[in-house]
């Protein structure tokens, strides 16, 4: 129960990753509130998790984030963990990115994310947490993910200046980097088509060294430990959870 009595906001807590991490945390005592721009799964994870606070956003308008921050604000007056999880996949040769392409992918990986943060911070104090979802994609040059890597490698960047602004208040700040993972996130990759995901998911289990995909409860337990009281000295970090890609 290391999360008894806190207050936990999870950034597209409703599939994958994300709704794995709102489980766990719920199941050690939290107070949970996700958000997501699919109604249909917003009401699935409610239902999956008792007690559970469900608030439909885009992260792409940080306005949208409004609802959800005032109403904690009045009913919790704080948050203690932020896990920001939101993201879309975003494959294509160099030729083929076009800026929109470009525009899609990084407004969700990386803006959307950091004005998420910029959002709730007023409502974080000394204690508080932030963990945000990476990806093994920004240190490796992985031949299509220009728009992906280059998007999560900018969020990674903000993580460090987050860490260092914050550290002075008592506010950590990590970020867990997946390396291929089963989430519908993979089936969404901007720019490709269902055979291309395929493709995509045979290379990817091929390059790993455990050769298989990540399971979302995998990536979601090491989100958990830097939010956690166990992780009290550890800020700044990139925690690789990858089946050995990055390393081996």
């Amino acid at each position: 129960m290391r999360f008894q009595n806190k207050v936990v906001l999870t950034i597209g807590g409703n599939s994958g990753i994300g709704l794995s991490a709102a489980t766990l945390f719920a199941q050690e005592g939290a107070t949970v509130i996700v958000t997501g721009r699919d109604a249909a799964t917003l009401k699935s994870a409610v239902d999956s998790i008792p007690g559970t606070s469900a608030f439909q956003c885009d992260i792409t308008d940080p306005d949208t984030l409004d609802t959800a921050i005032d109403t904690i604000r009045a009913v919790n007056g704080r948050i203690d963990v932020l896990f920001v999880n939101a993201g879309i996949g975003g494959f294509a040769p160099v030729r083929a990115i076009t800026p929109a392409l470009w525009d899609q992918v990084h407004a969700v990986n990386v803006r959307g994310c950091f004005f998420a943060v910029q959002k709730a911070l007023p409502l974080m104090g000394r204690g508080g947490a932030i963990v945000l979802t990476g990806s093994i994609g920004s240190v490796l040059a992985l031949s299509g993910n220009a728009m992906y890597a280059s998007a999560k490698a900018g969020l990674r960047a903000a993580a460090r200046i987050l860490a260092a602004e914050l550290v002075a208040e008592g506010i950590r700040v990590n970020m867990v980097s997946p390396g291929p993972t089963e989430t519908p996130l993979i089936n969404r990759n901007v720019g490709m088509g269902a055979e291309e995901v395929a493709s995509l998911r045979r290379r990817m289990i091929e390059a790993i060294p455990m050769k298989r995909m990540g399971e979302p409860g995998e990536i979601a337990r090491a989100v958990l430990f830097l939010a956690s009281p166990e992780a009290s000295f550890i800020t700044g970090v990139d925690l690789f959870v990858d089946g050995g890609c990055v390393e081996l």
